[in-house]
């Protein structure tokens, strides 16, 4: 299959899980919001096909499984990765949505995860693994700015430039640990025992990034509405008439979201 045909295919594949997801979900996109979902997905494509062509086993769920909690329940740890075996080396990636910068100022959490895939590829599976990483699928800002002035030059320079592979340092002494975090976490869900962050942190910037913890994190949780410290979070940002409480509990973010949302509905209901 040719460069082209393979590019036609991803953007076939794109409008139908783009539909199978809106008539789910029941939102739509606004025309440039699917063009920049699309452009993320070619681009990335486009950088990192060399890799994808060399992919031994994709999408291999890898599973710990009889693990146990402190208090005796009983749990597993399952994870799906990307295997690049070539002359007589094996690579492990874990493809993330995250932007580079987040993922390197962030790196002690993704290597904890990356480390007992790598445990269980390597000491269950009894597999060779010689190198472990992170595959950022995010476009890089310098990228997104030559792909929204149509520059082709622009773009070819900064997709040279784009590194979304990220070098992760396999470190076996930490599997325990990691698993017991795990292991924490299944008991406090099962026990119902959440507890979150302070507003305090809400407020704070996420470092690698130029977000809030509420912007980053928060708005992406369905769950926020019965959150006593996002409730706080909200009424000290400001949100305290009935008009804008009620606009609070119809969060979608900022205005500019609010507008692409409305208008990418509307245009569906003209169509039908």
């Amino acid at each position: 299959m040719t460069h082209d045909e393979i590019e036609e295919k991803i953007r076939e594949r794109f409008e139908l899980n783009y539909e199978i997801l809106r008539s789910e979900g029941g939102h739509a996109l606004t025309k440039d919001a699917k063009e920049t979902a699309l452009n993320q997905i070619l681009y990335y494509y486009r950088r990192m096909k060399s890799i994808a062509h060399r992919i031994s086993e994709t999408e291999l769920k890898l599973t710990l499984s009889d693990q146990f909690t402190p208090a005796g329940r009983r749990f597993a740890i399952e994870g799906i990765v990307d295997i690049v075996s070539e002359q007589g080396e094996v690579t492990m990636y874990d493809i993330k949505t995250h932007d580079a910068g987040y993922i390197k100022a962030n790196s002690d959490m993704y290597e904890r995860q990356l480390n007992v895939y790598a445990y269980i590829w390597e000491k269950i599976r009894e597999n060779n693994l010689d190198h472990t990483a992170i595959i950022s699928t995010s476009l890089p800002p310098g990228l997104r700015s030559a792909i929204y002035l149509n520059s082709e030059e622009r773009i070819n320079a900064e997709l040279e430039k784009w590194d979304p592979v990220i070098p992760i340092a396999f470190n076996e002494i930490r599997v325990g640990e990691t698993i017991q975090e795990f292991a924490g976490v299944v008991d406090n869900i099962e026990s119902h025992c959440f507890q979150p962050p302070p507003v305090k942190t809400l407020k704070e910037k996420v470092e690698g990034s130029n977000v809030s913890f509420a912007l980053r994190v928060c708005s992406n949780c369905d769950g926020r509405y019965s959150c006593e410290s996002y409730r706080e979070y909200a009424l000290e940002s400001g949100i305290r008439t009935a008009q804008n409480f009620k606009k609070y509990f119809e969060d979608y973010r900022d205005d500019a979201e609010q507008e692409h949302f409305f208008a990418a509905n509307l245009a569906e209901e003209g169509q039908t």
